[in-house]
């Protein structure tokens, strides 16, 4: 596998450092790229308990930690009690946190978040399933890599990624077939009223997830020929990529939590009632949890499902339909497709978080 993009990268300037000599999360110099400025890596080894006044929450960038703060009945959701206490996994990755997951057009139920939702190993039987969303996910990929297939050079984040959710979110809004011709996200959000819950119908985290998933294909010619076939081997691959994306590049930087009572975690005790932010990106780039953290490998014997969110949520199954019918489809129309010359993809963002070009030369 492909070392880490993050170890060509120049040394960047440290970040702002708060009083004590710990980082501001949102100060300056410090929102841009954590991972280049090295920003979680001195928080997990130096102030693994921190308060940060920018941000207004006690900071967690373990995994150990931040596990616990995600699956613990001490915690509970922030600002208020409504959201999902442990042992079910927080809202994270896809997931916005929607008390009721709907179910989309078509049949089949998902749990939501909630209580009585729990977690499963791997995707389970959900709306996202059903044929009438699987077969517009399939088809809006394809027509959109035929678009691009034609060109000298294409941004698959303008003119792929975020195309493709807005079309299975128009589905998700009772529309029988996905406008390709009209904006991709406000003309399905003023006609998704209330067919789904709140996970399904944001496109934005599932664009940004898409995009960091292409970026990490694409970047190991080894690994897009060892997914272009049609055989169980290959699907399994896909699906191994896709949750190694949601650890290592999580659209989600930080979900906040809020403590019911006392905590004691690895760096200290957390008072009661009090916020705390849990930095998703940090914990899943933790040496102590993960055997070279910073390199993508769909192979690793120490995968965890619990950083991609609740398995049976809407946008969760069409997040992962989303990239494995994203990417089969752009193999399909577009075999020899490779990063434009001189191009290099870079991710931004501290609280989400996701490329904002991908430039290919599709032949």
């Amino acid at each position: 596998m492909p070392a880490d993009r993050s170890e060509a990268l120049p040394t960047a300037r440290r970040p702002h450092r708060l009083a004590g000599g710990q980082p501001g999360l949102l100060e300056p110099g410090a929102s841009t790229d954590p991972y280049r400025l090295r920003l979680y890596r001195v928080l997990r080894t130096d102030f693994p308990l921190g308060y940060d006044p920018g941000l207004g929450a006690w900071l967690l960038s373990r995994y150990a930690d931040v596990a616990l703060a995600l699956t613990d009945p001490r915690f509970t959701g922030y600002p208020h009690d409504g959201a999902p206490r442990g042992p079910v996994p927080a809202p994270l990755g896809l997931c916005r946190g929607s008390l009721v997951c709907t179910p989309l057009p078509g049949g089949g139920t998902a749990p939501g978040p909630g209580p009585s939702a729990a977690p499963a190993p791997g995707p389970p039987p959900g709306p996202a399933s059903t044929p009438a969303t699987l077969s517009a996910v399939e088809r809006t990929a394809y027509v959109l890599a035929r678009r691009i297939a034609g060109r000298d050079r294409a941004d698959l984040v303008g003119e792929f990624c975020r195309w493709l959710p807005a079309g299975a979110d128009a589905v998700a809004a009772g529309l029988s077939y996905p406008d390709l011709n009209a904006p991709p996200r406000h003309a399905v959000h003023q006609r998704s009223g209330g067919g789904t819950g709140d996970c399904a119908r944001h496109t934005g985290l599932r664009e940004r997830a898409l995009a960091s998933f292409l970026a990490n294909m694409l970047d190991d010619p080894d690994l897009l020929a060892g997914v272009a076939g049609s055989g169980a081997g290959a699907g399994m691959l896909l699906g191994r990529a896709w949750t190694e994306t949601l650890r290592r590049d999580p659209p989600v930087q930080i979900v906040l939590r809020r403590t019911r009572t006392e905590v004691r975690v690895s760096g200290g005790t957390l008072p009661g009632g009090a916020p705390v932010a849990c930095l998703i990106g940090a914990a899943g780039r933790d040496p102590a949890r993960f055997a070279a953290p910073d390199r993508f490998d769909p192979l690793r014997a120490d995968a965890d499902p619990l950083l991609t969110g609740p398995a049976g949520c809407p946008a969760a199954l069409l997040g992962r339909l989303e990239a494995e019918h994203g990417l089969r489809a752009l193999l399909t129309a577009m075999p020899r497709i490779h990063w434009a010359e001189g191009f290099r993809p870079a991710s931004s963002g501290v609280l989400t978080r996701g490329p904002r070009t991908l430039l290919v030369r599709p032949s």
